[in-house]
C-alpha cells in the first residue's frame, strides 16, 4: 500500500463520519487559532512598543530622573536641589559626550480654552528649541521659538494637531484642514498666540490607512462610523505628541512659576532634563561624565539617576518573551486537549473497524501497513484541523483589530503558522500511536469473529 492510497483511505474515513471528524478537529482548530492569534497579538505589541519608543525620542535619548537620596545621605535630603538650570548649563559646558541637553518646565493642571471650548492637554511645558531634536518633532506650519521669544518671554506657543482638533475643529468635520497660525488661545487664563503647529503623528498602521483613504478619495459613510481600536487612537506616544503645547522656557517661568508657591517662594526647579548622547558606543562613558558634572552642581548629593532607552528596550523584550511564553503554553494545552480528542476518536474508530482490519490482515496486510494506515489517518485529521485553524486565526485576528489600539494591530506571521501546523502534526502522530499499535496487534482470526 503506497502513501497516496493510505491518505485517500484516511480522507474517505473522515468524510464518512463528518460530524465526528469535525468534533475531533475542533480542539486542533482552536489550538492553532489561539497559537497564531496569540503570536499576532504579541507581534503587534512588540511593533507598537518599539514604534512608540522611537516616536518619543529614539534609543540615544537619556532621561534625567529625580530619586530619593541614598541612605547614607539622609541628613542632606532637605538640601537636594533637584533639576535646575545650573545642571543644564554645566552639562552643556562640561560634558562633551552629551550632544544635546533639553530642559523642560512643565505647567501643572493646565486648561486651554478658546471661544467657549476648553481642553486639558497631555503636556504643556516651557522648552528650548532643542526639544525638536530631543522628541523628534516636525513642524508642519509656522515656526518654532527663537532667541527673541525666549529673552522677552513672549506669550507664544506651538501646538499639536490634537489641540487644534479640540479647539478649532477636526478637518474631517469641517471639510478642510484648519491652520490656526496667528490665532489666540488661553492657557490657564493667560492669552497665548499660536505661531506653529506640528505635523499629525500617527503609527505606521494609521499612516497606511490614511494613505489608502487618500487614494480612494472621499466616500459616503453608510450607517454609524466604526471606530477601530479603543482609547487613544494610534497609541499613547502618538496621542501625547499630538496633544502637546510648548511655550518658551522663560515664558513658563515668568507666567506660571515666578509668582511663587503659597508662601510666595518662586520655584526654580525644572520638571525634566533630557539628554542625547553623542554616540551609543560611548553611552556608559557619557553617563559617567554627566554624573560627575551633576555631582558638582548638586554639591555631592546624589538625588538623581539616569533612565536610558536601552533599559526600556530590554524591558520591552522581556515583556514580549513573557507574553510569548504564556501564549505558547496556553496554545500548547489547547493542542494537547485536541490530541487527546483525536486519540479517543481513533480508538473508537478502531473498535468499529475490528472486523474490517481482520479482513485486511487475512488477505495479506502486514501489521506495519495497518499501523501506518491508522497513523496516517490520525495525521490527516490533525493537519486538516491545523489548516482550518490557520484560516480561523485570520477571522480571530480581524475581530481583535476592532478592540485593540491601531498602534498595536495584531500581525500574523508565517513562522507562527508554520509552528502551529508542525506542532499539530506532531500531536496527530503522538495521538495516533496507541490506536495504531492496538490495530496492528489485532489477531486476524479473533478480529474476523468480532461482532
Amino acid at each position: 500500500m503506497n502513501l497516496f492510497n493510505t491518505i485517500v483511505i484516511g480522507l474517505k474515513e473522515i468524510w464518512s463520519h463528518k460530524f465526528r471528524s469535525v468534533l475531533t478537529m475542533l480542539g486542533i482548530i482552536l489550538g492553532v487559532a489561539s497559537l497564531v492569534g496569540m503570536a499576532a497579538i504579541v507581534k503587534g505589541m512588540e511593533n507598537g512598543m518599539k514604534e512608540a519608543m522611537v516616536a518619543m525620542g529614539g534609543v540615544d535619548k537619556v532621561l534625567l530622573r529625580v530619586q530619593p537620596v541614598p541612605a547614607w545621605q539622609d541628613h542632606l535630603a532637605d538640601q537636594a536641589p533637584g533639576r535646575t538650570m545650573d545642571d543644564v548649563q554645566a552639562l552643556r559646558k562640561s560634558a562633551p559626550l552629551i550632544r544635546l541637553v533639553s530642559p523642560e518646565m512643565g505647567i501643572e493642571d493646565v486648561t486651554v480654552s478658546r471661544a467657549g471650548k476648553s481642553f486639558r492637554p497631555e503636556y504643556c511645558s516651557g522648552v528650548w528649541k532643542e526639544i525638536l531634536d530631543m522628541n523628534l518633532h516636525t513642524l508642519a506650519h509656522g515656526r518654532f521659538f527663537n532667541e527673541i521669544d525666549e529673552e522677552e518671554a513672549r506669550s507664544v506657543c506651538v501646538i499639536g494637531t490634537g489641540i487644534r482638533d479640540e479647539l478649532f475643529g477636526k478637518p474631517e468635520d469641517v471639510g478642510h484642514e484648519i491652520i490656526p497660525i496667528g490665532e489666540e488661545i488661553q492657557i490657564n487664563g493667560q492669552p497665548f498666540t499660536i505661531i506653529g503647529m506640528f505635523t499629525k503623528y500617527m503609527s505606521e498602521q494609521d499612516a497606511k490607512e490614511a494613505a489608502l483613504k487618500a487614494r480612494e478619495g472621499p466616500q459616503k459613510q453608510v450607517g454609524p462610523k466604526r471606530q477601530k481600536g479603543w482609547g487613544r487612537k494610534g497609541g499613547w506616544a502618538f496621542w501625547s505628541k499630538n496633544n502637546t503645547i510648548y511655550i518658551p522656557l522663560y515664558t513658563a517661568w515668568v507666567k506660571f512659576r515666578a509668582v511663587g508657591d503659597l508662601n510666595g517662594v518662586p520655584d526654580p526647579r525644572l520638571t525634566d532634563i533630557n539628554l542625547k548622547v553623542a554616540s551609543l558606543d560611548q553611552l556608559e562613558p557619557a553617563l559617567q561624565q554627566a554624573r560627575n558634572v551633576l555631582l558638582v552642581t548638586h554639591h555631592g548629593i546624589e538625588d538623581f539617576t539616569f533612565q536610558t532607552q536601552e533599559n526600556q528596550l530590554e524591558n520591552i523584550n522581556k515583556q514580549i518573551q513573557n507574553a510569548r511564553l504564556s501564549g505558547g503554553i496556553i496554545a500548547a494545552i489547547s493542542l494537547l486537549v485536541g490530541g487527546i480528542g483525536i486519540m479517543n476518536i481513533m480508538l473508537a474508530s478502531i473498535n468499529e473497524r475490528i472486523r474490517a482490519i481482520g479482513i485486511c490482515k487475512a488477505i495479506g496486510a502486514t501489521p506495519a501497513a495497518i499501523f501506518i494506515q491508522i497513523l496516517v489517518e490520525s495525521l490527516v485529521v490533525s493537519l486538516i484541523g491545523a489548516l482550518l485553524g490557520v484560516f480561523a486565526s485570520y477571522g480571530f485576528v480581524e475581530g481583535l483589530q476592532l478592540v485593540t489600539p491601531s498602534a498595536n494591530t495584531p500581525i500574523i506571521t508565517p513562522m507562527a503558522m508554520i509552528i502551529g501546523v508542525a506542532f499539530s502534526a506532531a500531536v496527530g502522530v503522538i495521538a495516533g500511536l496507541i490506536p495504531a499499535l492496538k490495530a496492528a496487534r489485532l489477531d486476524p482470526i479473533q478480529a474476523l469473529r468480532y461482532e
